[in-house]
This record gives C-alpha cells, structure tokens and sequence, in this order.
C-alpha cells in the first residue's frame, strides 16, 4: 500500500510541475470569478436588499462562493482536464508503460484534484479575510471542506469523463448537471424558503452540505451544529461517489 501511493504521489507531483509553469494564468480565473461574483452581486445586487438571514447580502454570499471554488476547481480538472491529457497528450498510455498502474493513476488523480481543490478554497477565503467579509476563527475548517467538496465533485467529472465520446459532451453536463447544482446550492439564497421537491433534492448536492459547512465556519455560527448535519452526507458522498468513479473510469485509461 505505501509502495502505491508513494506512486500516486509521482503522478500528483507530475501534475503540479505542470500546473506550476503558468500558476499565475492558472490562478488568476480561479480566483477572480469569485471575486466578480461579489462585486455584481454582493455589492451591486446587495444594494437592494436590506439584509439576507440577518447580514448584507455581502457577507452572505461569501463563504458560499469560496466553497463553490473547490466545486468548479474539481469538476473542471477531472472532466476537461483528465480528458485533454488522456485523448489528447496520451499522458495516461505513457504513464502505464512504468511501474505507476491503473490504480496509482486513479489515486494519485483523486489527490490532485482533492489538493487542488482545498487550495483554491483556501486562496479565495484568504482573499475574503483581508476583504473583512468573513470570520477566521474556525479558518482550518476551509481547506477540509474544500477537499471533500472536490472529492465528491471530481468524482461527477470522472464519472462523465468515463462515458463522453468527445470533448464537446461535457457542455451537456455542464448545463444540467453542473449548473443546477451550483445555482441551488445554498449560496445565492436561503434553500429553506424554496418548495419542497427543491429542498429534497438539494440534500442530495454534496456541494449544498459543504457550503452550509463553510458558512457555519466563516460566519463562525453553530459550527458544531452544522457539523453534525451536513458532515455525515458529506461524507457518506465522498465514500460512494469516489470508489464509483474510480471503478468506472479505470477502463478508459486503457482506451
């Protein structure tokens, strides 16, 4: 076991060495998306609306949007990401023919994407603390979630990665997966208003449970509370949905 991740490690240190050849490029979308988000609608939206849950509209959406950066970071990484390397640059092929195997391959896929996906949220807090529109008391919380959130949303790329024929397939995804998940997540408004069927469905979003997490500790409100709400499902996804992508996107590295 030690033998095979110290394996997968190679592979994730492969794929920073790459990412870090252009890491402000890299960086910069990431991280000013959720900036932008804020301005349009924290503050320009924000105008219009008293208060949301007993805060500016400002305050509200912050946390939200720095958990949704693990959310895109993983999504985008394990479908057009692992795509590109495999059909395009035939990474995976090169990578088969040394010691590293299938299973290595997928780890060591599963701990890039859960690092990068920690780290982007991390950044986007950091950025949100110096802003002042959020609380760094439970601070060490950001960079968990974020993981677990791209866990669970990395292994929704891989899963679509394992069944697309061509790159273009994942704009489908995109549209009626992706969106709706990131739109009725709890980030823009309150979910506890929406009806019913909504909120049923919007249990089943892993990224729902991580952004209730990342709003309990970055307004550093019923953090334990929350925790043993949305923790639970959070990782019961992250056990389901991982071992599934990884079974199921396995055959296409042979591909």
């Amino acid at each position: 076991m030690l033998e095979t991740l110290r394996l997968s490690w190679r592979l994730t240190l492969r794929h920073w060495d790459v990412y870090r050849q252009n890491l402000l490029p890299n960086i910069a979308p990431t991280v000013s998306d959720p900036v932008f988000f804020l301005l349009a609608l924290g503050i320009g939206l924000g105008a219009y609306l008293h208060e949301m849950e007993g805060r500016t509209y400002l305050h509200f959406l912050a946390p939200g949007l720095a958990m949704a950066t693990a959310f895109w970071t993983a999504f985008f990484e394990s479908s057009y990401g692992f795509f590109i390397r495999h059909t395009y640059e035939g990474i995976y092929k090169a990578v088969l023919t040394t010691p590293i195997g299938p299973r290595e391959v997928i780890i060591g896929e599963f701990i890039w994407v859960a690092l990068k996906g920690a780290g982007m949220a991390s950044g986007v807090t950091l950025v949100l603390l110096v802003a002042g529109v959020i609380e760094w008391v439970w601070l060490p919380l950001v960079p968990v979630t974020g993981a677990l959130i791209a866990l669970t949303c990395g292994s929704i790329g891989f899963i679509a990665t394992a069944f697309v024929k061509n790159i273009n397939q994942f704009q489908t995804v995109y549209a009626l997966v992706i969106n709706p998940v990131f739109f009725f997540s709890g980030i823009f408004f309150p979910i506890g208003g929406t009806p019913a069927l909504i909120q049923v469905l919007v249990w089943c979003s892993p990224l729902y449970h991580g952004v209730r997490i990342g709003q309990a500790a970055l307004w550093n409100e019923a953090v334990p509370a929350t925790l043993l709400l949305h923790g639970p499902p959070l990782l019961a996804f992250t056990a389901i949905l991982v071992p599934l992508a990884g079974r199921l996107i396995r055959p296409k590295l042979y591909q």
